[in-house]
């Protein structure tokens, strides 16, 4: 006897299978007979390896709760917007209709999908090479500049010190004891003191990757990288998307060496001004809790049992360390 839809479960998470995505999502593509659909890995979106005759796809859905359907299509558009200006980014195709996404009512509500293009090459193994680190802050810096002409219709929330900080610690204040929740809460305070009077304006307010590192990024045998997993861009500082390098290479222990390969890449395309080097550390450490609470947010839905004592205690003792002068910029 089958149940009714009054007698179903709630549901926060589902995976779709992949014979659907082939007849009912890439077939409203124009793309070569697909052999291969499988579900790749699991992040803040589904992502599923599709391949063809001729070639290679990524298929993302965004996890429901996680970004709307104007986050997606902000994201999308920029991503088509920098392939159009000859950036080397994996990029969103259109269904045969013309659309970037496609709605799937999934249980828990609608999720949103899009077929990107396979990124040539590979993720490094190990630490960056001068050569790539180098090549990788070059290209940051030219998104940076060509994204200052990027206008769109869709709305996404900016990169602002209310969104990465006052947000995240609304999510992350309910689980931390007295003595740590005083020491982050007074961390914040002094960095947005640190960063109030930062530009808003252009070229140091502007588009932002928001998740530029290594694991982000193919090289081909020749050291050309392709950029992709924009989840986390939008509007913000430039500087910001420079600490938030910072943050994952000094927690994946990359060489001081290959962090200022990055620099110097970046700073080769597109100088920074003094102020904005000196405010790295602080963009650092903001990147650092906003990744915390984009942690705890996903821990909670899928994976509950790893927040124990050692998730808080290892993110406010890494804390202490990004705000400690003895730690090298670069």
């Amino acid at each position: 006897m089958r149940s009714s839809a009054d007698d179903l479960f709630p549901v926060v998470y589902s995976t779709i299978d992949p014979s659907a995505i082939r007849s009912r999502i890439l077939s409203r593509y124009d793309i070569e007979a697909v052999k291969v659909c499988e579900f790749w890995c699991r992040g803040l979106s589904d992502v599923y390896l599709v391949e063809t005759d001729r070639g290679s796809y990524i298929l993302r859905i965004a996890h429901w709760g996680w970004r709307s359907q104007a986050d997606i299509d902000f994201e999308l558009a920029l991503l088509k917007f920098l392939h159009d200006r000859g950036l080397p980014v994996a990029h969103p195709l259109r269904t045969e209709s013309g659309k970037l996404s496609i709605a799937i009512p999934a249980p828990e509500g609608e999720r949103y999908a899009a077929l990107f293009t396979y990124a040539l090459g590979g993720v490094p193994i190990g630490d960056l090479s001068i050569r790539q680190a180098t090549r990788l802050g070059e290209t940051l810096a030219k998104v940076h500049q060509t994204g200052l002409a990027f206008e769109c219709s869709f709305e996404r929330e900016p990169l602002t010190l209310d969104y990465l900080l006052d947000e995240s610690w609304t999510a992350i204040a309910p689980f931390l004891q007295r003595d740590d929740r005083e020491y982050v809460e007074s961390a914040i305070a002094q960095i947005k003191t640190g960063l109030k009077d930062f530009p808003r304006s252009s070229p140091y307010w502007g588009i932002c990757w928001g998740d530029p590192h290594s694991g982000n990024t193919h090289f081909t045998e020749a050291d050309q990288p392709t950029l992709f997993d924009f989840d986390q861009c939008g509007f913000g500082w430039r500087a910001f998307d420079l600490g938030k390098f910072r943050q994952v290479a000094l927690n994946t222990g990359i060489s001081r060496r290959v962090r200022e390969a990055f620099l110097q890449g970046y700073r080769s395309m597109s100088p920074l001004e003094e102020f904005e080097l000196a405010a790295i550390s602080a963009f650092t450490q903001t990147a650092h809790i906003w990744v915390w609470s984009i942690s705890l947010t996903y821990a909670l839905r899928h994976n509950y049992s790893r927040l124990d004592d050692s998730f808080f205690r290892k993110r406010v003792e890494q804390l202490r360390k990004l705000k400690s002068p003895d730690w090298q910029m670069f």
